[in-house]
């Protein structure tokens, strides 16, 4: 369990593993929920990664084991087991729920012909069981049985409801995967089928909740990489060594230069520009990238952030704004930014062409420059002496690519063809951009 905790990025050192087995011999293996509780509180550091513990706890200490088999989904009697699960969500009995999420899967679940590519689905149970629309027969099962506890009855909303169902949908999620487990291995489906956490998913493929989840990361990760910037500078206060110096200090040693002198570095921060492509599936990738370098600005001299889609503006005054409501800020660069011409797709050409005839002046000796995209054209001009024209005049130029590297110059895209001109990096999650930018930043 530990091993597949790792895989996800969870950092669990030796001193936790031995900490976690001493804690299972005080408590014994008889209480599943006491283990749980005693191996998370020695194995997680933060409560983000509660949730993907829990999915790995249920994989490795099932609450069920036994056969997969299930009566197929013509056979099986959805409408009852429809009625049973509104009476045990009304009830909020938590061990029935369990066994009927154990049969739902089995009954309406399972797919496949042959026994090497039988499978089960938690997707297929949920869309044939249809848990969300029982909402209403719940909530009139809580009357009839509230009827002379209005307080009860007040205090039970939807809301409430809801959590009930969504819990239920969760476990059978975990059945799912259990059965699929007993047959492809535990460490497979730990490593396959569990979703991680926020910071591991792919920026392309993130969803709603998940990039709200990573919004709220940027404060604190923005500490984590302002202190690894600061303790960088201070280990290059101290620049190249003084010869002339060093060789006059050696005179009293006769002339062996036993004291190094060295060149104190001038004191400066560096300009930093970020040319970010807000269109489609990347803009999550490059609004969260704006939030954290406006989380960073006290570590640069100057920070400008320009977007495009086929046209570019300047919206460093829209991101300082937009610390105050960062789940909005997408929507306001696309009202309040002139960012396209008379169509709405990407146009890299045209946007480099045009941030380098207006905006030249952002750019200078002391600039370092990311540009954030995934370079497809839409089959239009790339403009190649554009983005030299930028690397030229800048100190150091990086493209940040939320796309893998086997998609680069598949389709429409010209990553390979920037890629002679400036180093492109693949930033896929958010843990990837952490250390690209911890890395790349200058000092």
């Amino acid at each position: 369990m530990v091993h597949a905790l790792r895989a996800h990025g969870l950092s669990i050192g030796t001193g936790e593993s031995v900490d976690a087995g001493r804690a299972l011999e005080v408590i014994g293996f008889t209480d599943r929920e006491r283990m749980r509780e005693a191996l998370a509180a020695t194995l997680l550091h933060k409560e983000s990664h509660r949730a993907l513990f829990d999915r790995v706890f249920d994989l490795y200490f099932p609450l069920t084991a036994g056969p997969d088999e299930g009566a197929a989904a013509g056979e099986f009697d959805t409408a009852a087991l429809r009625e049973r699960l509104a009476a045990a969500l009304a009830a909020d009995d938590r061990p029935a729920l369990t066994r009927l999420a154990g049969e739902a899967v089995g009954g309406l679940g399972g797919f496949g012909s042959a026994p090497e590519s039988d499978g089960w689905s938690s997707y297929q149970t949920l869309a044939r069981l249809r848990p969300e629309t029982l909402l209403a027969r719940v909530r009139a099962m809580l009357r009839e049985t509230a009827a002379d506890d209005a307080d009860f009855t007040d205090r039970l909303t939807d809301d409430e409801i809801r959590r009930r169902i969504e819990a239920f949908r969760e476990r059978v999620r975990t059945e799912a995967r259990r059965r699929v487990a007993e047959r492809q291995g535990r460490d497979r489906v730990a490593r396959r089928a569990v979703a991680g956490t926020a910071d591991s998913v792919d920026f392309l493929l993130a969803g709603r909740a998940q990039l709200e989840e990573l919004r709220t990361t940027v404060r604190p990760l923005a500490r984590k990489l302002a202190t690894r910037l600061a303790a960088r500078r201070r280990r290059a206060a101290r620049g190249r060594i003084d010869l002339r110096r060093t060789l006059r200090g050696s005179l009293s040693t006769g002339g062996v230069p036993m004291r190094p002198v060295l060149r104190r570095r001038r004191p400066g921060r560096p300009e930093l520009v970020l040319l970010c492509d807000v269109s489609g599936s990347v803009a999550g990738f490059a609004n969260f990238t704006m939030l954290l370098v406006q989380a960073l600005h006290d570590q640069f001299s100057k920070v400008r952030v320009f977007a495009f889609v086929n046209r570019v503006d300047e919206v460093t005054d829209l991101i300082a704004r937009g610390s105050a409501d960062p789940a909005g800020l997408g929507t306001r660069i696309l009202e309040e930014a002139e960012l396209t011409g008379w169509h709405g797709q990407s146009d890299y050409g045209t946007a480099l062409g045009e941030f380098a005839e207006r905006y030249a002046d952002a750019i200078g000796p002391r600039t370092a420059v990311f540009v954030l995209g995934d370079a497809r054209t839409n089959m239009s001009d790339p403009n190649v002496p554009a983005l030299k024209l930028i690397a030229d005049r800048a100190r150091r130029i990086h493209w940040l690519n939320p796309e893998q590297p086997s998609l680069w110059s598949t389709g429409d895209s010209v990553a390979l063809t920037y890629a002679e001109l400036v180093e492109m990096h693949p930033c896929r999650n958010a843990r990837q951009l952490g250390e690209l930018i911890g890395r790349l930043l200058p000092i």
